[in-house]
């Protein structure tokens, strides 16, 4: 959130604090509904059924996810809307036609991210951004220091949003018969809808925009539209979904779907220190997104740089494209090959899952808790991840259990020459010097547990899904 006239900027708080590192690690309660679950209770539960049906669901039947509340959206107009998104982005716009989306990544000058959402060009001159604090922050102040003709608005999350409601509704339907459903519900059937394409269809006497994509390995669709009509198109799905074993997903379910999918969200925004960016943090407010990240996990440095991340480190290398001139091109195309991490799946050893189960009973040592199904509790969380001979080879970031898979899996970031499939590596579960200041974090003992290096992402269904969507 931008800085109120007169406000504290997150540059002031910066400033008052002689290591950000330990005020992040023991201070912070991150913004984000993952972390402050008591958030999101007054309007999705966390379980409808119970989550392990529900991720049972999005396999074997079908699910409704309800993601109106939690993700801020920024509306950017005007006749310079492309060229201030071309500048921000990483990836290529030229194809940004208007029936596409685009996951959009935004870097800093020295190339590391600040963040990603996903953004819908609405009209030739008429972007939706969804999702990503941080980049619609740098989006914002882009466009005001940069004198673009645009305008902007800005729509916050539920609990944040002075008009006690939301722009649009949004919904995703997942699942093997997703696509029965969807055909069922569309006035007129359902379109063919490319992958990350958008089209408006009827759905209860409701005008709807749909984006076709496949979180869980199957061509399921985000659909939004008036937050008016929200009621009326929950029940027409609900309704035809029935037969189909369609389910609602809370937000443990919601939140567990990364670990299959692969998405790795909300990496820390790489704009704490250099001068290029005092500006930027000093427009930025001191009590905002950014002023409350909350770092985690057994990973603990001085250096908040140790922290940032690259494009390639989120798995975004595919989607960096040097064909136009944006902030940080100059320092991505001078990266090291061999400094690159890749991103992976670390399917943990199911024993040593067991051992920190077990360590709950008795008198110990207790190893820091497993919460299911998402059992990170940092935003972000970095855990050490190291080679069988003790090196740091990267971090593991977002871990929790697939019931669909049977395990206990983690997304990481590893040194190339780790990062080969099949390969075993360590992570170190816990916090150093037996836990930090966290409210949420118990006192706790660290734990070593074997893991084993996979593709991300790491459900069969989304992988065939994704060599679909490229071929």
């Amino acid at each position: 959130m931008v800085k109120a006239n007169g406000g504290t900027s997150l540059q002031n708080l910066i400033d008052g604090k002689p290591n950000l590192v330990d005020y992040f690690f023991n201070d912070t309660l991150a913004p984000h509904y993952r972390a402050r679950t008591g958030l999101t209770a007054a309007f999705i539960p966390p379980e409808f059924t119970n989550w392990r049906d529900e991720q049972r669901a999005w396999r074997e039947t079908a699910i409704l996810f309800d993601q109106s509340h939690h993700m801020p959206e920024l509306m950017l107009k005007g006749p310079d809307a492309l060229k201030l998104l071309e500048r921000v982005g990483i990836n290529s716009l030229a194809n940004f036609t208007t029936d596409r989306a685009k996951q959009f990544v935004a870097c800093t000058p020295r190339g590391h991210v600040i963040g990603d959402c996903v953004v819908y060009r609405l009209g030739e001159e008429t972007f939706e951004l969804i999702s990503g604090m941080p980049v619609l922050n740098w989006v914002q102040y882009t466009a005001e220091r940069g004198n673009y003709n645009v305008t902007i608005e800005r729509d916050d999350p539920t609990p944040y949003n002075p008009k006690g409601k939301r722009w649009f509704y949004r919904f995703q339907l997942e699942g093997p018969n997703a696509g029965h459903i969807f055909q069922d519900v569309v006035e007129g059937g359902a379109p063919e809808i490319a992958f990350f394409r958008t089209a408006k269809v009827k759905i209860a006497g409701c005008e709807v925009l749909v984006l076709r994509h496949g979180m869980a390995g199957h061509l399921g669709a985000e659909l939004s539209g008036p937050y008016e009509d929200m009621g009326k198109v929950r029940s027409a799905f609900l309704a035809a979904g029935e037969k189909y074993g369609l389910k609602q997903g809370g937000t443990k379910t919601y939140f567990s779907t990364i670990f299959e999918f692969g998405w790795m969200p909300y990496p820390l925004p790489g704009i704490y220190t250099g001068e290029e960016l005092r500006d930027f943090r000093e427009w930025l407010s001191g009590n905002g997104w950014e002023a409350n990240a909350q770092l985690g996990g057994s990973f603990l440095s001085d250096n908040i740089e140790d922290y940032y991340v690259t494009p390639w480190d989120l798995g975004y290398g595919h989607i960096l494209k040097f064909d136009h001139d944006f902030i940080g091109r100059e320092a991505l195309e001078a990266f090291p090959a061999d400094k690159r991490r890749n991103k992976v799946t670390l399917v943990w050893n199911p024993d040593d899952v067991a051992a920190i189960f077990a360590s709950q009973f008795g008198d110990g040592p207790r190893y820091k808790a497993l919460d299911f199904p998402v059992a990170y509790y940092g935003w972000p969380q970095f855990d050490e991840v190291r080679s069988l001979d003790g090196q740091i080879v990267g971090h593991s970031c977002h871990c929790g259990y697939s019931n669909n898979e049977g395990a206990m899996l983690s997304l990481a970031m590893l040194e190339a020459q780790s990062s080969t499939p099949g390969m075993e590596v360590v992570l170190v579960w816990g916090e150093p010097g037996g836990g930090s200041r966290k409210p949420h974090v118990e006192r706790h003992t660290q734990f070593k547990v074997r893991a084993t290096v996979a593709p991300v992402p790491y459900a069969s269904s989304v992988q065939k899904l994704k060599r679909a969507a490229i071929a």
